[in-house]
């Protein structure tokens, strides 16, 4: 994803022409396109306006329900206390005409936010060329993520995937060794042999991405499935990766071998959780490892993609590539 920060004018112009950019290379035709760069702009004065400061994601997004761009805003600020008040047009807590969420909701096919006074505020807003605009939540259980390079960096050398084969869902996150142009060919040959081998047990198949990566300088891996017939979660990590359950507010973090992929790994064992609802989080050490979500009440009815931008944005390491996934049930 594209991360730009917006503190002045300057960054609005900057996150609107990233969005037209992607936009563009995606083929979205003008109306679409003008969709977007009014939903970027918004979104970036907001945080100018109201959040002193914050920063715009912009990345595209594929899940089974639909597929376009999307844009998440992020902000430190004051936050929220009634969000269904600053949705309505005409509210305002900076003396403007109060119309910017609305004028999101209205151009875009789907929007969530969370926010928390005292915390910040998340905003994720999708654009799907010729969708009709819906703010109902997904009807399927889905998944979401953001991975972000570090700044400075033109590619990002971390990398996420989903796998839906049969009645199991697989989730996959990789750290490619370092940063850079051979940090992220490491992490896309691991999702391409992720899917090539996702018909195997979680230990086989991490056994084949180590395997593959031997000709790569190496990466973290996590791979985590859940069988929802068992009611089970099946988790393999090698490296500095982490794999969280949150179930009913509860923090289980599950267990990852050392080792690189690729290079030297201990015997690679899967660890089985028992998991019926809730969400599965998989992150880079581009995270920091002491996160919790005790101030975020409800955090676990936003959408996936909100959720990880909202642990990207409180915990991010900033002197390293960064990737979450949420898987949510």
């Amino acid at each position: 994803m594209k991360s730009v920060g917006v503190n002045d004018p300057s960054g609005v112009a900057e996150a609107r022409r990233a969005a037209t950019d992607l936009a563009q290379r995606l083929g979205f035709n003008e109306t679409d396109k003008g969709k977007l760069a009014l939903v970027a702009t918004e979104l970036s004065t907001n945080l100018v306006k109201h959040g002193s400061g914050g920063e715009i994601l912009v990345g595209a997004y594929e899940d089974s329900e639909s597929q376009g761009i999307e844009i998440l805003a992020l902000d430190k600020g004051a936050g929220m206390s009634n969000v269904a008040a600053c949705l309505e047009d005409g509210y305002s807590s900076a003396g403007t005409a109060g119309r910017g969420l609305g004028a999101v909701i209205r151009q875009s096919h789907f929007v969530d936010i969370g926010s928390w006074p005292g915390v910040g505020t998340a905003v994720l807003a999708r654009v799907t060329p010729g969708a009709a605009r819906s703010i109902k939540p997904p009807t399927v259980p889905t998944w979401g993520g953001v991975s972000v390079a570090k700044a400075g960096e033109e590619v990002c050398g971390d990398a996420l995937s989903v796998s839906d084969a049969g009645n199991v869902r697989t989730l996959l996150v990789v750290d490619g060794l370092g940063h850079g142009p051979e940090a992220a060919e490491a992490a896309v040959e691991a999702v391409r042999l992720f899917h090539r081998y996702n018909g195997n047990t979680i230990a086989n198949l991490l056994d084949y991405i180590h395997g593959g990566l031997r000709s790569t300088r190496g990466a973290a891996v996590s791979v985590a499935r859940f069988d929802p017939a068992t009611k089970n979660i099946s988790f393999s990590g090698i490296g500095n990766v982490g794999g969280v359950i949150i179930t009913a507010g509860e923090t289980k973090r599950m267990v990852s071998m050392a080792g690189t992929a690729g290079f030297n790994t201990r015997k690679i064992r899967t660890f089985d959780y028992p998991f019926s609802h809730g969400l599965i989080v998989l992150h880079s050490d581009g995270l920091a490892s002491s996160w919790t979500v005790d101030r975020y009440p409800n955090l676990a009815a936003l959408h996936p993609s909100l959720i990880a931008a909202i642990l990207y944005r409180d915990f991010t390491r900033v002197r390293d590539d960064a990737t979450v996934l949420v898987g949510k049930w």
